[in-house]
């Protein structure tokens, strides 16, 4: 089994599935983390076709408890982790500002920015004890425009938060990367944009694959 390891967050689909299967291709053992258990699977055996090997944790990562075990047992398995890409969100439905539904707008705090903050303070640990220790967030600067209040909103806070681990690394470790990937046609964008011409997007495995060149 392989020494390298990598923390996927919202690896059942999209972009996160992508860097999973880009990231096994290039030998590493990945730990994919989703709340969809049937997306995971998928995600398994397309790797393990492929000949590489993946542990999946189909958790939510917005509960506290079971991502401090999750951490906890990699690092009693393996003892560190290479390699954490933050894909997960929730992309909460367009809306006015003045009608955002509670429910999502709770959400999207929850998954966007406090799970990510408290996931910070989760894998730093795991990611010191590895000489190469990265992570990489996907930026999305949808924030301020119309419509997009609660995505645009948390997603913003999630990378402020990326820009300040970034800052406060500069000089130790892990190093901490992120990156605006290119338009895809992911799930979350048919949301977003409905209707649109999907044909001139860019397939997420490329994208994936230009992006783990950078870890």
């Amino acid at each position: 089994m392989t020494d390298r390891i990598a923390l996927v967050t919202g690896a059942s689909r999209g972009f996160g599935a992508a860097m999973a299967e880009e990231l096994a291709g290039r030998g590493f053992h990945i730990v994919a983390v989703a709340r969809t258990t049937g997306g995971l699977e998928e995600l398994d055996d397309r790797i393990q076709a492929a000949g590489g090997q993946a542990t999946l944790a189909p958790m939510d990562i917005t509960n506290d408890d079971a991502m401090r075990q999750l951490c906890l047992s990699v690092h009693e398995r393996w003892g560190h982790v290479d390699v954490w890409v933050h894909a997960a969100i929730h992309a909460a439905p367009l809306s006015p500002t003045p009608d955002m539904g509670e429910k999502d707008w709770d959400r999207s705090i929850a998954t966007n920015v406090r799970a990510t903050g408290r996931m910070i303070q989760f894998v730093d640990p795991l990611l010191r004890l590895s000489a190469t220790g990265t992570a990489l967030f996907l930026d999305d600067p949808q924030g301020g425009k119309a419509f997009f209040g609660a995505y645009g909103a948390t997603k913003t806070a999630q990378i402020a938060l990326a820009r300040s681990w970034q800052a406060e690394t500069q000089r130790t470790t892990p190093r901490v990367l992120i990156e605006t990937p290119a338009p895809m046609p992911t799930a979350t964008r048919a949301r977003f944009f409905p209707g649109e011409d999907r044909a001139p997007l860019t397939a997420p495995r490329h994208e994936a694959a230009r992006l783990a060149a950078l870890l």
